[in-house]
């Protein structure tokens, strides 16, 4: 049937109309919440490269976790920055460290109860490098050690699910992580922690306000001999393959935005819950238009997260959780 019989616009007459023919929505559960937790107590400094962020000790976490839960939010994904850093990394796998006394603190709120605690595991914030891995010079200068730092990750993941995290998130990018983690949350009694594995890491631009917020930048070099290169997407089919054979739970994309084809192609792909993470880079990007009034705060934060939805994620990891959530609600 043919115009004018057939005129697409019948149905977008009214709010109601759009309404119940919508094709896809948003929910507060959809949204996980990213927050780096520091030392000390009332801490609250702000990120400069990323409104509305900052840096929190676990007494002021422990108040976004509970107005995160209010409002909905599906769960909370943790950062360390720890008191002191070394070439090891020892403080990712601290039993007293940053994440693990947060994952404890808020373990023992009422908000955990309607929060899942993601805990992501790296070792990239807790190197005085930089790097997400040891390092050891070569020849031709230096490179990230690939299977001593596994061992290493599979250690923090294991320290961090006995403090209470209730998934823990290798976002790495070391081969054979994957197996090494579960093998020690198996060993340790933590048999029923799922993987959420950052499968797709592309070594992205995009990160930098996270660096700032973080204070996980690279002293030397960067991550591109361990992020994947923006160009692959057969690549990031065969990272997930890999990590879903080691027994991944989970996957997570990331960045979002630019890589909307690639969530689309794990989508289509693979059967599992898949994640998106909207990086820094888009949170502040948008922000900076946002404070020049060059577009629609509230209608453009949802349309980005609408996009990475419709583009296949299930669940959207942004610091946009708690604002997206307010216009989500029902009340």
């Amino acid at each position: 049937m043919s115009f004018p019989a057939n005129r697409m616009r019948r149905l977008r007459r009214t709010e109601s109309l759009r309404a119940l023919v919508r094709e896809m929505a948003l929910d507060p559960g959809d949204l996980i919440y990213p927050l780096f937790l520091c030392p000390g107590e009332g801490v609250r400094k702000a990120v400069g490269s990323m409104p509305g962020v900052f840096n929190l000790s676990v007494d002021e976490a422990m108040k976004e976790a509970e107005e995160a839960a209010a409002l909905g939010v599906g769960g909370l994904l943790l950062f360390g920055l720890p008191e002191s850093k070394d070439e090891q990394g020892t403080g990712a796998w601290d039993a007293n460290g940053i994440v693990q006394t947060g994952l404890r603190a808020l373990k023992s709120s009422g908000a955990a109860k309607k929060l899942v605690l993601i805990a992501d595991v790296c070792l990239c914030e807790y190197t005085s490098h930089g790097h997400c891995g040891l390092i050891h010079e070569t020849g031709a200068g230096w490179e990230v050690d690939n299977d001593p730092s596994v061992q290493l990750l599979a250690k923090t993941a294991a320290s961090l699910a006995e403090a209470g995290a209730d998934i823990v998130a290798p976002s790495d990018m070391m081969d054979g992580r994957v197996s090494a983690i579960r093998a020690a949350l198996d060993a340790s009694g933590q048999t029923q922690t799922p993987i959420l594995s950052y499968a797709s890491k592309f070594a992205s631009a995009f990160y930098g306000p996270f660096r700032e917020a973080a204070d996980s930048a690279p002293q030397f070099g960067d991550r591109r001999s361990y992020q994947m290169d923006g160009a692959n997407v057969r690549e990031a089919m065969r990272e997930i393959e890999l990590d879903l054979a080691e027994g991944a739970d989970m996957i997570l994309m990331k960045p979002a935005m630019p890589y909307l084809d690639v969530v689309r192609a794990a989508r289509e792909r693979f059967d599992v819950p898949i994640g998106a993470y909207q990086v820094s880079g888009e949170y502040s990007m948008l922000h900076a238009a946002f404070e020049k009034g060059w577009l629609e705060r509230d209608r453009t934060m949802l349309e980005s997260l609408l996009g990475i939805k419709r583009a296949g994620a299930d669940f959207i990891v942004t610091y946009f959780a708690k604002d997206a959530a307010k216009l989500l609600s029902p009340n």
